[in-house]
């Protein structure tokens, strides 16, 4: 099998980007990666046009957004109470939380698959 088929038969692979090696596909991939990315980044050309250096950062601010989710997790049962945030809530908080570390985890995965088959080029080498 290939490298393409097996990224794209993958759970993680996002519906939004076509599959590798298909028409647009990489306009698919750089805008699914881009719209990750707080909205204030989409003024920055070098994101946009250099695959490398928008999978990197899309990558960056992912675990940026994993650690902020498990501190907030972490620290939900202490905090909220002393701020008068009710039980019921709390709990709510919590699975959010949970929720949105998962949906996450799923994302950060995603860029994973989506950089490699970016960063690869036709014949399979490295691009630069």
């Amino acid at each position: 099998m290939s490298q393409t088929a097996t990224l794209t038969r993958s759970p993680d692979w996002p519906l939004q980007v076509k599959a590798p090696g298909t028409h647009d596909w990489e306009r698919t991939a750089t805008r699914w990666m881009r719209d990750l990315l707080p909205a204030r980044y989409g003024g920055y050309s070098t994101l946009t046009r250099h695959p490398a250096v928008l999978t990197r950062h899309v990558q960056l601010q992912l675990q940026h957004e994993m650690r902020t989710v498990r501190a907030a997790l972490q620290t939900s049962r202490a905090e909220l109470p002393r701020m008068g945030v009710a039980e019921v809530v709390i709990e709510n908080t919590i699975r959010m939380y949970a929720t949105e570390l998962d949906q996450l985890g799923r994302l950060s995965r995603g860029v994973r698959l989506v950089s490699e088959a970016l960063l690869v080029g036709p014949s399979g080498q490295r691009r630069h």
